[in-house]
């Protein structure tokens, strides 16, 4: 009977020891004039933006937490697309909806619509109860917003967000967009280990469009935010995938691109991403990464009822099914498949999520 107490006294400690969040990371959401287009209802002249979500949603929503880029700013009317973005509020709406609970906003749009842009994409985001970070109202605002903090139970993980630029326009004062500065991202991190932190993520907006390899940019500021106590890098802004690494050894990974999640771009591996899913653990203290995997997504862009839409769909579930009618659609995802597959080959000891059987 002792013998037995002790061990129920084992199991129960091994379970309060071990805690576990999960965590999954959307690349871009873009807003192309076409895309605005297709979630206007004329029937009541609003937006709706719930069939780009609708057959993704089931894998968005199961992780703990699902951190997106919006690479768009919600400045309100008039909605328009390339090259200064403002997208309706909808887009947000339906984001929450599909179960992605922080959008970060530190990209090279976040000054499309200047100060009141910025402005308004956080009081919409706030409004909508939407977790976000990487573009300010204020100086008051940045000190408390600029490190997010994931928490479940006892686990506490921060998240800073920066972009190398945007696009040649200023964030007029008071209002403020994280840059890639190497002094200030050192005094974020140092000002995060007051609060007590498990780990620390950086969502960063770098490196060169429809490159499918990291530059010496990426991989020199990698190296320096790594170095300085980043433990996980998801990167953004290429509009391609790029390699994902997991050293196991020193619990670090990175992503270099997670490429588009949705938007109208069509060239050469721009019409679709990934999603990055990571489970992390924490065992007696110590917070490891325990897994670390990806999902691959493509952009549908079919004809229906006269009206163009797109839908999100998980590469693993749609290679050929009925969702995809068209004999070119069918072509270009599989194409798609192809290449990731082959610029993943690159990946350390991230694999692909159940992948499909591609032919042809």
């Amino acid at each position: 009977m002792r013998f037995l107490s002790v061990s129920l006294f084992l199991i129960c400690f091994s379970s309060i020891a071990q805690e576990h969040m999960s965590l999954i990371f959307v690349g871009d959401i873009m807003g192309h004039g076409s895309q605005i287009e297709a979630a206007f209802e004329s029937k009541n002249n609003s937006y709706d933006y719930k069939n780009v979500f609708e057959r993704i949603k089931p894998i968005l929503s199961k992780p703990d937490f699902a951190i997106a880029n919006l690479e768009v700013t919600l400045a309100g009317p008039p909605y328009k697309g390339y090259p200064q973005f403002s997208s309706p509020e909808a887009l947000a709406v339906a984001c929450k909806e599909s179960g992605i609970d922080v959008l970060v906003t530190a990209n090279n749009h976040s000054c499309d619509r200047g100060g009141k842009g910025i402005e308004r994409t956080i009081q919409t985001l706030d409004k909508l109860n939407i977790a976000h970070n990487g573009t300010y109202k204020n100086e008051k605002d940045r000190r408390l917003r600029n490190l997010l903090i994931l928490r479940k139970d006892n686990i506490r993980i921060g998240l800073l967000n920066y972009t190398y630029g945007t696009n040649g326009l200023k964030a007029p004062k008071p209002t403020s967009v994280n840059y890639i500065d190497t002094n200030q991202i050192k005094r974020d991190i140092q000002q995060s280990e007051k609060e007590q932190l498990d780990g620390l993520i950086a969502f960063v907006h770098w490196g060169k469009e429809y490159e499918t390899k990291p530059n010496k940019y990426q991989i020199r500021i990698a190296q320096f935010l790594f170095r300085n106590g980043i433990d996980i890098i998801i990167g953004g802004h290429p509009h391609v995938i790029q390699k994902t690494q997991f050293d196991t050894k020193k619990n670090k990974l990175i992503a270099y691109s997670l490429g588009n999640f949705v938007s109208n771009q069509a060239s050469t591996n721009t019409d679709g991403g990934m999603l990055l899913e990571i489970e992390l653990e924490k065992v007696n203290g110590k917070l490891i990464i325990n897994n670390a995997f990806h999902h691959l997504i493509w952009v549908n862009k079919p004809t229906r009822k006269n009206k163009k839409i797109f839908e999100v769909l998980p590469c693993s579930t749609y290679p050929a099914q009925e969702s995809i009618t068209n004999p070119n659609h069918i072509s270009k995802m599989k194409l798609f498949i192809q290449n990731a597959r082959k610029i993943m080959k690159d990946n350390l000891n991230v694999p692909e999520e159940n992948p499909a059987q591609v032919n042809g």
